[in-house]
């Protein structure tokens, strides 16, 4: 089963925060600062995490370009519900808000990832 996991996002600090998460519960994590990075590095992953509201490639984007290749979760401070229905409508299969809960970002990973 793979257990590599991309988080997307220009926050080195969410970046880390999300990584001991996902390490915690013996997953392997690859990081990207924006879209442009993620899509560069989304091969050989089993899923994305991925926050909205970055610089040069937003989630939103990142998720229509990756167009179905991994399921994409979307973590971000953003709650509008016509941007989760644009996520949705790009093809992400999830959306948190930060701070996320660590027991909630684990319980979807496994859900999507196993």
């Amino acid at each position: 089963m793979n257990k590599r996991i991309l988080v997307v996002d220009d926050s080195p600090s969410v970046r880390q925060q999300v990584a001991m998460c996902l390490e915690q519960g013996g997953y392997q994590v690859v990081e990207a600062n924006d879209g442009v990075e993620g899509l560069e590095r989304l091969g050989g992953c089993a899923m994305a995490i991925c926050d909205v509201n970055m610089p040069r490639m937003g989630g939103i984007e990142f998720a229509e370009k990756a167009a179905g290749a991994v399921p994409i979760v979307m973590l971000t401070t953003e709650g509008r519900a016509e941007l989760i229905a644009k996520a949705r409508a790009a093809g992400a299969k999830g959306w948190m808000v930060k701070p996320f809960k660590p027991e909630q970002l684990l319980s979807a990973v496994k859900k999507i990832v196993g």
